[in-house]
């Protein structure tokens, strides 16, 4: 059931409690999640011996890029609701069983999502070094945080993708004081910078300014904030675009109803809707710009990929964001429009390819794949040694 031990980096088990909901094959599943893949193979590289456990509908064993990916059938992963009304899932029984009976050094458990899960875990291996690692979870309150606070109360090791993220949870009884945090990103990109030419003729985006925003039309990530900064830059930096990238859209209308309400915001911002997410590196080559004014973010993947691609970002100075960006984009406060278009002209006039050139290292210091990778092998390495 388990591999021999090679070198002296730790053994590491990561566990996935949620299902696919999609339930596709294994093959098919990884392929789909590829931030999971591409930080389990980073801290393979860096020395971790590697295993990723998952609940699935029928027992499956993956090698790939020094990781053993084991998907393990559970016939109890639905969700189901508690008689307080909160919605909880089942742990997986399975998984935990066969955690069991692999010699860890550290476990290492994705998201604050389901906390059964989580004591039951910490039940299994009480002896051995627990790191919850958050995916974007918001402080509990009320009954969720005593359901938390009994779940993670004795968890060894957190990582958020910003250390300060952490305090809510400590303040708040959530998590014990003496607690390890780590600063890890949760995930990281492929993308890469392109043609900027070749990505607008394919793209048909424009503008000088070209500005792109991406995300969610909801209150969190405050399309009209952008809109409101937008139609300021407008007056400023006659040339500028607006193309919006957006999925999940319950503020639809009053995005179209600003945009109708206001002839430069008709006549230079573009809804472009969903797409597919391997379409988006072209969007993001094609742009000068990236903005997200989010009052709340885990970890902004399109941040990530912003820099990535070598586009400088204009987002929220909130924790995650001042995490990510560094010193290679503009921080603004919350929903503070005319903070956000000066921010927006004053990255616009700096010279492009310097840039371009700044937001592109940020993303090679501090946010690679490779980067994250020696981060979990320093957290796993300060883990064990806390057993």
């Amino acid at each position: 059931m388990t591999r021999a031990r090679g070198g002296d980096g730790p053994r590491v088990v990561q566990v996935v409690t949620r299902s696919d909901a999609m339930q596709r094959d294994p093959e098919a599943q990884l392929h789909a999640w590829p931030t999971l893949t591409g930080v389990a193979a980073a801290a393979a590289r860096a020395g971790v011996d590697m295993t990723v456990m998952l609940p699935a509908d029928r027992d499956h064993t993956i090698d790939r890029d020094g990781v053993r990916y084991r998907f393990v059938r559970e016939a109890g992963a639905s969700r189901a609701a508690s008689s307080s009304g909160l919605s909880v899932h089942r742990p997986p029984a399975r998984v935990l069983r066969q955690l069991a009976e692999i010699d860890a050094d550290v476990v290492h458990l994705h998201g604050f999502v389901h906390p059964i899960a989580a004591r039951r875990l910490r039940a299994t291996v009480p002896r051995v070094p627990l790191l919850v690692q958050d995916h974007a979870s918001a402080v509990p309150a009320g009954a969720r945080r005593l359901l938390w606070r009994w779940a993670f109360g004795r968890v060894d090791g957190v990582a958020f993708a910003a250390r300060e993220q952490a305090a809510p949870y400590v303040e708040r009884g959530v998590l014990p004081r003496s607690v390890a945090v780590f600063e890890i990103v949760e995930g990281s990109t492929h993308f890469v910078p392109g043609d900027r030419d070749a990505a607008r003729r394919a793209t048909g985006m424009s503008g000088d300014p070209c500005i792109l925003w991406t995300g969610r039309l909801d209150a969190n990530k405050d399309p009209l904030t952008a809109l409101d900064a937008f139609e300021r830059v407008a007056t400023e930096l006659p040339a500028a675009r607006l193309w919006c990238r957006y999925g999940d859209a319950p503020m639809l209308g009053a995005v179209q109803r600003r945009i109708a309400a206001s002839r430069a915001l008709h006549e230079r911002v573009t809804m472009l809707g969903p797409c597919r997410h391997e379409e988006m590196e072209l969007h993001y080559r094609a742009a000068d710009l990236f903005v997200q004014p989010s009052h709340r973010e885990g970890c902004s993947y399109s941040t990530i990929e912003a820099l990535a691609c070598g586009v400088t970002p204009v987002v929220s100075d909130i924790a995650s964001m001042r995490r990510l960006v560094g010193d290679a984009g503009a921080l603004v406060p919350v929903a503070d429009a005319p903070a956000l278009a000066r921010a927006v002209v004053e990255q616009a006039r700096r010279d492009p390819p310097a840039r371009s050139a700044a937001a592109r290292a940020r993303f090679e210091a501090a946010l690679s794949f490779d980067h994250i990778g020696h981060d979990l092998r320093n957290a796993y390495d300060v883990m064990r040694g806390r057993a």
